[in-house]
């Protein structure tokens, strides 16, 4: 893998250290920062692990397209999905890049932390990352100089997660990335204008959303999603698996409803619901758009290809470190 990207550092000593860095993410460490990272690598200190990601320059959209190659040349797969989701890194003090008090789905509360939104590549053979941003909140772009301070270039502007999500998917298909499909969670499902641009594009998505949302059917132009499984019989519902998780099979009920049905003959948008079986007040919803011949079991496996970005960021805080890092500079 450090031959496909060596090339990008001019110099022996920061390929070296790059090589070092890499063999330190994958080895069993308890914690995966600077200083332990040198430790590996035979370093008296983590000053060239350190040089070599805040002071020398190189790219690193760059390094990431080489990885993105690699992975399109062992996992590449036409029917391919692109999940988006975010994770957050607790921090202490307030000089990293991004850092605030802001909600954090790995703490499960609000906690002191960064947050960065993420791009998983999803196929039968296997999961992985191949994008990422990282969230600035206007209480860092709104202060230039504390950007500064922290590397953050002035033309570098507030962006929301799901703007930072669309110009990720935007990319993988200017890259010509194999996919076929794309899902997200409510946060980023929730957006019309998401959903509306992946459409006007002829990308199929299952996104979820929430009960609160609005579709277009024959009886009004903002039907409440929820209202639409109202008396719905129960022969219409289905108890299927959505991917098996820690405990086992997930195992909901789903019921779909076809949408906006004036649209092309040949393609189709269903608003679905997931019903769990054990408390059956509890229903998610998801709007998907797709192809007129995709059926039930199609959509439900890819509302539950989602959980592949959950996998990637456990094994990627477990077994690589992604939360250890120690760089407060915006572009280490």
């Amino acid at each position: 893998m450090h031959e496909r990207f060596v090339h990008r550092f001019s110099r022996s000593e920061p390929r070296e250290s790059a090589l070092a860095f890499m063999r330190g993410l994958i080895a069993p460490l308890q914690r995966k920062n600077g200083w332990t990272l040198a430790e590996e690598a035979g370093h008296a200190g983590p000053d060239r692990i350190h040089r070599m990601l805040n002071r020398i320059e190189w790219d690193a959209d760059e390094v990431l397209d080489d990885v993105r190659q690699y992975v399109v040349g062992n996992l590449g797969d036409p029917n391919a999905v692109l999940v988006v989701d975010d994770t957050g890194f607790l921090k202490k003090g307030t000089r990293s890049a991004g850092v605030q008090r802001q909600y954090s789905g790995t703490a499960g509360r609000t906690e002191n932390c960064q947050v960065g939104v993420f791009l998983a590549y999803a196929t039968d053979r296997g999961r992985t990352l191949i994008d990422r941003r990282l969230y600035l909140p206007t209480s860092w772009t709104d202060d230039r100089e504390r950007c500064r301070r922290a590397g953050i270039d002035d033309e570098v502007a507030f962006e929301t997660k799901v703007a930072m999500a669309k110009a990720m998917v935007r990319r993988a298909i200017t890259d010509k990335i194999p996919f076929r499909w794309v899902t997200a969670d409510a946060a980023y499902g929730f957006s019309k204008g998401w959903r509306s641009e992946l459409e006007g594009a002829d990308v199929f998505h299952v996104m979820a959303t929430t009960r609160h949302d609005t579709v277009v059917t024959h009886w009004a132009i903002d039907h409440p999603v929820h209202d639409l499984f109202n008396g719905l019989p129960r022969q219409k519902w289905k108890r299927r698996p959505c991917g098996t998780g820690a405990h086992g099979l997930r195992i909901y009920d789903w019921a779909r409803v076809e949408v906006r049905p004036w649209h092309r003959p040949d393609r189709r948008h269903w608003v679905i619901a997931r019903r769990s079986v054990a408390r059956p007040a509890e229903i998610s919803y998801y709007i998907a758009y797709c192809p007129a011949d995709t059926t039930l079991d199609d959509l439900i496996r890819i509302a539950g290809s989602r959980w592949a970005i959950e996998e990637c960021f456990q094994s990627a805080k477990q077994e690589c470190g992604l939360d250890d890092y120690q760089v407060r500079r915006y572009a280490g």
